[in-house]
């Protein structure tokens, strides 16, 4: 889990009253000398000096910043943050380091390294992640996760300059050496989730201009995007992401037939597309691809497997040349066959064999590696799960991973066990996917439709967060499942392939009713929250009469004319409960809807959703005000 009101444990601070916490945090100090704890409490982030001597952890878990010996892996020293820091950026002298703690109202800390003093804390947006420092070293850019935005910080005011609105769930950026283009990888598509082409894309940020200049679509059923990182020479950008199969009925799980691993390459002087690479094998999945990183040379390309705890190192320079050489289609006069792989350069998403002779795949001993970063000849790997570092050596010889020193592990909570489970590959068929590669890490959405075999075939349905899912019975959209519990072991043995475990099947349930909602976006202007709650009240619009109580359902299935044509006639659907509604789009079970005001309207002919179509457009914008505050 990354943020911290779902968190099912807070590591050293988890016992502690809030006051007590939050007085620890303000202490902040680097403690020399013997450590208390040398636990690595889920690294979250990883960065490396310019020599390559020194590497930041980003501790969550333990409220810390954690600095460790390249070579012999010992803790050199922890500096306190105030909040859970999972983002780091580093000045390339290592004379600053940022720090950003995700929360509704995200804090944003300057750290001096040498004293381990926090030097400023400036504000930030609703869940600030993805730091990155402008090549000139005078600005902080911060992705903004719900607010849809990039903000630009002056760090010699620590004052927001500039914010510029992106598409849904920014989640990483990188700028071009020259400082003229930010690349803003979105973690989930900002469309309906009805036909084959639902994507999520990558923004094109006019850093001079302060300004959106574009978005590149990536293939059909690219989500759950993670990393972007941009190679040395400011030339290529790669993005790592789950490219889904949900066109196909799930029927079988193996040769990527419903998830597959990718990374996606970007010209970045052309602005364009260069290709979709599998990082999967045949008969192996990689799922759950996350972090990317770039060796100084430009000469290897690096993405971790969180959900398969390896990482993939692959030649750039050969695959780029490879995949500018691919036909852009068949020419029979010069040979060329038809039936080979990867004959042109659209089946290139489609070729499992594709990396082979390219990549290297190296085995890690930690779990859930999120982060990575190369320092000198090494790639150092951070196991979000296992508290660990791994290093690889790639400059000689075969490569292969040793963890650096050991450390004491804390004690596993069922919820945290359950939490790994949720993002573990290793418990499904071949490795091919996790229950976050349909649910994110956090246990909600990938923001498409899937054709399920709960309840046959032919009626692809939209993935429902999981939060509140076991205080909500029945499970599913047409409520096949009694329980969240029932689901939960269904889907080990019809959507991982797995035979169940009931111990792992009780952990999960533990994670996932140990989540909890987290507050929404700030809704202007604030008075319209107020009249669209009682719009919503108002028997003359009736949404109470279903969404009812605090789960804001009556755990019954009815028919409210949102049945299409892939539906068989099935006319009644479970009414959902609407805690996080502002952050689960499409709507509806098909994902016919892309916004909440397209619900309201043209997908409520006849008044069955509610009786909305008397209602003037500034009572529609106050229904769905009230609808995002939930």
């Amino acid at each position: 889990m990354w943020n911290r009101w779902s968190s099912p444990g807070r590591g050293l601070h988890a016992a502690m009253p809030a006051a007590m916490a939050f007085l620890s945090w303000a202490m902040t100090e680097a403690r020399s000398g013997p450590p208390e704890d040398p636990a690595i409490r889920s690294p979250s982030a990883i960065v490396a000096t310019a020599d390559g001597k020194t590497l930041y952890l980003a501790c969550p878990r333990s409220g810390e910043a954690v600095a460790i010996d390249a070579a012999s892996g010992a803790v050199r020293s922890r500096i306190k943050v105030p909040g859970d820091p999972r983002g780091l950026a580093l000045r390339p002298d290592g004379s600053r380091l940022f720090a950003t703690c995700p929360s509704a109202t995200s804090q944003i800390h300057e750290i001096d390294p040498a004293t381990g003093k926090v030097l400023a804390t400036f504000r930030g947006g609703h869940t600030s992640t993805g730091p990155v420092l402008s090549p000139d070293g005078k600005s902080l850019l911060v992705c903004d996760r719900f607010d849809g935005r990039v903000t630009i910080h002056d760090l010699a005011t620590h004052a927001a300059v500039a914010r510029i609105a992106v598409p849904r769930e920014p989640i990483s950026a990188a700028v071009t050496p020259d400082g003229k283009t930010l690349l803003v990888a979105h973690h989930l598509p900002d469309e309906n989730a009805i036909g084959a082409e639902v994507a999520a894309t990558v923004s094109l940020v006019d850093l001079p201009a302060r300004r959106l200049a574009g978005a590149l679509k990536l293939p059909p059923g690219s989500t759950l995007l993670r990393e972007i990182r941009i190679s040395p020479d400011g030339r290529v950008a790669a993005v790592a992401h789950n490219l889904a199969r949900f066109q196909m009925p799930t029927t079988q799980v193996d040769r990527g037939w419903m998830n597959t691993a990718a990374v996606t390459l970007i010209d970045v002087p052309a602005k364009a597309l260069i290709n979709t690479v599998l990082l999967d094998e045949i008969d192996r999945g990689a799922a759950n691809p996350w972090a990317v990183a770039w060796s100084a040379d430009g000469k290897t390309l690096a993405v971790s497997h969180a959900g398969t705890h390896d990482v993939s190192l692959i030649d750039a320079p050969a695959l780029l040349a490879k995949l500018r050489a691919m036909p852009t289609r068949i020419d029979a006069s010069r040979g060329q066959d038809p039936y080979s792989a990867s004959r042109i350069a659209a089946d290139v998403p489609n070729d499992l064999a594709l990396l082979v002779g390219l990549r290297t795949r190296v085995p890690l001993t930690g779990n859930g590696p999120r982060a990575i970063a190369f320092a000198g000849k090494s790639l150092f790997v951070a196991g979000y799960f296992s508290d660990s570092i791994d290093r690889i050596d790639v400059a000689t010889g075969p490569p292969h991973s040793t963890r650096l020193a050991e450390a004491p592990r804390a004690e596993t909570t069922a919820e945290r066990r359950g939490e790994r489970l949720f993002n573990d590959a290793s418990i499904a068929f071949q490795g091919w996917q996790s229950c976050a590669s349909c649910h994110s890490d956090d246990g909600r959405i990938d923001g498409l439709a899937w054709d399920l075999l709960n309840d046959g075939l032919g009626n692809p349905k939209n993935t429902r967060s999981l939060l509140w899912s076991h205080r909500t019975p029945p499970a599913m959209s047409m409520g096949v499942r009694d329980t969240a519990e029932t689901a939960v072991r269904s889907g080990m043995t019809h959507i991982l392939f797995a035979a169940p475990s009931e111990d792992s099947a009780v952990a999960l349930d533990a994670f996932l009713k140990s989540l909890a909602p987290i507050p929404p976006p700030r809704v202007r202007p604030p008075d319209s929250v107020g009249r669209g709650a009682a719009l919503f009240r108002d028997p003359a619009v009736g949404c109470d009469r279903c969404h009812a109580g605090d789960l804001r359902t009556d755990q019954k299935a009815h028919d409210v004319g949102t049945s299409g044509a892939y539906d068989a006639g099935q006319l009644r659907f479970d009414t959902p409960a609407l805690v996080e509604l502002w952050r689960t789009a499409p709507y509806l079970h098909d994902g016919s809807s892309a916004s909440l005001r397209d619900l309201l309207t043209t997908r409520n002919r006849g008044d069955r959703h509610g009786r909305t179509s008397h209602l003037a457009p500034e009572q529609i914008d106050a229904l769905v005000a009230y609808l995002l505050s939930l």
